[in-house]
């Protein structure tokens, strides 16, 4: 059922699946970006993954949605006399976001049957593949639970999903994500160069991925919790470096996940860190000697990364001061996606093409 060995012309057609596949789930972060910011996301009351496939055909269909969300906190607190019209702007955000992950599993499911069945897939490779179609199965449940938190019956009052909920979607999306990148990198059948490189510049790499991560999470926090529409200054927050009220919780913990000025202040300290050791780590690139055009690979993959992460802070101060527009917080989002991914391209190149000393 597998194959001995890939071949070239399989692995350059997996490849090419793979990074398809990779394109499709960052427009689904993003659409489920416009879901957040168009508070759409709870239009849909029910999880149906078979039937709710389809969108109300007649205006019964709609009227019965329709009362279904008028039954939830969101409706009663916000959007009360909300017209039907209305209504269904925000459906239609929501029912494009899960119609695009069911596409999205029929897009990795069907040609992975095609690979194992045409025995073009080692078990390795097959091995992973499958893992990364459970990890989305697991996606779309996890989906539901986070919706769940604003409209299954004796949920707490509330009129967003939980920022706890939204944060482990959204890693959740960006590991499946980065899995299927790291899949295709590993395609590109290029043997590891036996010259060397510090063993510095791997952990340094790591460590960024590692970061880069992490500042989506928050992200997610910030996005779960509004903390973009308040201290809408930079480089002050509040006219101060380091606003009050960082503590008013107790326990102090929950200052690190509900406090909207914490929260903020997080995500802007953790922007600082990663600018400043890609800065590190690229002046120590530049300055290591060259033996091989393949350091020259690594050396532009890390000029690339700090680019990226530069253009993205901009991006995000400029996001902040304008109150978070929609456009703006979704290019600020997708700019979060390309970090991770030239990161983590970066940290493939040191650790695979590149083999540390």
């Amino acid at each position: 059922m597998f194959a001995s060995q890939l071949s070239a012309a399989s692995a350059r057609r997996i490849r090419l699946w793979l990074v398809v596949i990779a394109l499709m789930i960052a427009g689904l972060v993003l659409l489920g970006g416009a879901t957040r910011l168009t508070d759409s996301g709870l239009s849909i009351t029910e999880w149906r993954p078979v039937t709710g496939i389809l969108p109300p055909l007649f205006e019964d269909g709609w009227l019965d949605e329709f009362v279904k969300y008028q039954g939830i906190p969101e409706y009663q607190i916000v959007n009360r006399g909300m017209t039907i019209d209305e209504f269904k702007t925000i459906y239609w955000w929501e029912w494009s976001h899960r119609f695009a992950g069911r596409l999205i599993g029929l897009a990795f499911f069907a040609p992975l049957l095609w690979f194992l069945f045409t025995r073009q897939l080692t078990a390795g490779l097959a091995g992973r593949l499958l893992a990364i179609l459970l990890l989305g199965g697991f996606q779309g449940a996890l989906g539901w639970y986070m919706v769940s938190s604003g409209v299954a019956p004796g949920a707490e009052t509330r009129v967003d999903v939980s920022q706890y909920r939204l944060a482990a979607h959204l890693a959740t999306a960006v590991l499946i994500f980065g899995a299927v990148l790291w899949t295709a990198f590993g395609l590109k059948r290029e043997a590891a160069w036996q010259g060397g490189v510090p063993f510095r510049w791997e952990l340094r790499a790591g460590v960024l991925v590692v970061l880069i991560f992490l500042q989506i999470i928050l992200g997610a926090l910030v996005a779960g919790l509004d903390a973009g529409l308040t201290f809408n200054t930079w480089p002050l927050m509040d006219g101060r470096l380091v606003p009050g009220g960082l503590d008013a919780m107790s326990p102090w913990y929950l200052n690190l996940f509900e406090n909207v000025a914490t929260v903020q202040f997080n995500h802007r300290m953790l922007a600082y860190v990663i600018f400043v050791l890609a800065l590190l780590h690229v002046a120590r690139v530049m300055g290591r000697r060259l033996e091989d055009e393949r350091m020259m690979h690594g050396r532009g993959s890390a000029l690339v990364l700090l680019l990226a992460i530069f253009a993205q802070g901009a991006l995000g101060v400029f996001t902040l001061l304008t109150g978070v527009p929609i456009l703006l917080g979704l290019l600020h989002q997708a700019g979060a996606l390309a970090v991770f991914a030239a990161a983590l391209q970066h940290f493939y190149i040191v650790t695979r093409e590149i083999r540390p000393e």
